[in-house]
């Protein structure tokens, strides 16, 4: 039993460190960080989940959901700072939990991670063809048919059924291949990216707020009377159920937008290349949060001001962020092309970054001995984990083409919400266990700001819903079969 929870050595931890590419100059400041953070939260989230959530659970009080999502990424955040201040390598919150929590745990994290990134990826894959089909329907009046770009589980107001979702696929597919080719954005690039999507939600924030309708501010939460809406065939949502309606859809909604924050994490990463990671690591993380969760408030509000929650259910619930533009504020399509336009940009870069993202934890897990070594089985002209890079490509591509975005983006928001958990009370354990290492940062407050978080977080993988949870839990029990038939074998740390 005890060999289930052995843990690597931070020795060799910070001895790999040395030797990776993370023996990087301290060169960044707070502000560098701050812009970083903003940089790695405004993407596909906002632009797909915010409708989500406000037409399915929350209404137009989205925007408390958003200060709940916040709240609790603020607090994980600080978690993951201090961790990456003191471990600085690969392999994020996997990484983290074999040094403190144990190997088992570390599976569960690196096997929990794999809905993160690859499931994220397939969300904002499924994302981006609903807005290549508005694309396609603004310039070139064509419609690509909706059997060829949704899910089986998926049909149309006129009994249309889908087939299989190929832009999608389509996307993953180029950008899997530019991975592989070992093609990097430069800062330039990523830097007129991050420009793009700010100027996106603070142009739609003041042009949409003359157009903000007050009647669909009232009531501010879902009435329990609120009835029921055809998603489709025979399926319906019911807003008479605890999680749709009131303030149990407020907190199901934070579950839901929550996706909107995913990546504010790569803020804790950039530890190592800190000057004075103790002032500007805090600082980074919740002013970015900070900034970020006022833009989504004020996004928010006005979405569900111009645009009644219900429309989201319905006809907006696809490129939603458009359709608002279109049907609700005439003379603005030139906006809705622009905004498709860059949306297409930015859910690609994110796209790219979830697949790197992916192979990056596998490429440490198979080091370790807990995946095949063929996940760290490198190109020998390129130097990237290709193999890993196809068979994630073909993974990722069996969700985007046959699941709708809800299930799958459900199913990312509860598999992070799960790592964060763990992450915050791996920061407790280690206070306990090794006060002695450095730290360039520490959290506050410990252990409240860690027992806070892993509240905070498991309060909304609980408004996520029992469905929800059999998949994670279903994923579990996947890993388990894994971790028990192949890991136990071959991990490295048990020979040590």
């Amino acid at each position: 039993m005890g060999k289930l929870f052995v843990r690597k050595p931070l020795s060799l931890l910070l001895s790999e460190a040395d030797n990776s590419e993370k023996g990087l100059k301290r060169t960044l400041s707070a502000g560098s960080l701050i812009a970083l953070g903003i940089g790695a939260i405004i993407g596909a989230g906002l632009f797909v989940r915010t409708a989500t959530a406000a037409g399915q659970h929350a209404g137009s009080a989205v925007t408390i959901s958003f200060i709940i999502a916040a709240v609790g990424c603020a607090f994980a955040g600080l978690c993951y700072a201090e961790f990456a201040s003191m471990i600085p390598i690969a392999g994020s919150a996997y990484t983290y939990s074999y040094a403190t929590l144990g190997e088992l745990v570390a599976w569960i994290i690196g096997w929990d991670l794999v809905l993160e990134y690859a499931l994220g990826a397939a969300t904002v894959a499924i994302s981006w063809s609903e807005y290549l089909n508005k694309l396609c329907v603004s310039l070139f009046n064509f419609s690509i048919p909706y059997q060829w770009c949704h899910s089986p589980l998926q049909s149309s107001a006129d009994g249309v059924s889908g087939i299989i979702n190929l832009p999608a696929v389509l996307i993953l597919f180029l950008l899997s291949m530019l991975l592989i080719r070992g093609i990097q954005q430069s800062a330039v690039v990523n830097a007129i990216i991050v420009i793009v999507k700010v100027a996106i939600v603070i142009l739609f924030i003041c042009l949409g707020w003359k157009f903000i309708n007050p009647a669909n501010h009232t009531p501010y939460l879902i009435p329990a009377d609120a009835g029921t809406i055809s998603m489709g065939g025979d399926k319906l949502l019911d807003y008479g159920k605890f999680w749709n309606h009131g303030w149990g859809g407020v907190v199901s909604g934070a579950g839901v937008v929550f996706f909107a924050f995913i990546g504010f994490d790569a803020v804790s990463t950039a530890a190592q290349e800190t000057k004075n990671p103790k002032k500007a690591m805090p600082i980074g993380i919740l002013v970015s949060l900070v900034i970020c969760t006022v833009l989504y408030i004020l996004f928010s509000h006005v979405m569900t001001g111009v645009a009644p929650y219900k429309d989201f259910v319905t006809a907006g619930s696809e490129a939603s962020v458009a359709y608002t533009i279109d049907t609700y504020m005439p003379g603005y399509h030139w906006l809705s092309l622009f905004v498709t336009i860059a949306i297409l940009a930015g859910f690609s870069s994110v796209i790219l970054v979830m697949l790197l993202g992916q192979t990056r934890v596998f490429f440490s897990m198979a080091k370790d001995g807990l995946v095949p070594p063929v996940f760290a089985k490198l190109h020998p002209k390129f130097r990237t984990p290709y193999k890993s890079q196809w068979l994630f490509f073909a993974f990722v591509s069996v969700f985007a083409a046959f699941l709708p975005e809800s299930i799958v983006g459900d199913m990312t928001s509860i598999g992070t919400l799960f790592a964060f958990i763990l992450v915050c009370i791996g920061i407790i354990v280690m206070r306990k266990r090794n006060p002695e290492i450095p730290r360039a940062f520490k959290t506050p407050w410990v252990p409240l700001v860690p027992i806070l978080g892993a509240f905070v977080c498991l309060l909304m993988v609980v408004g996520l819903g029992l469905p929800n949870w059999l998949r994670l839990i279903g994923w579990l029990i996947i890993g388990f079969f894994i971790y028990f038939g192949y890991s136990v074998k071959h991990s490295k740390a048990r020979k040590l």
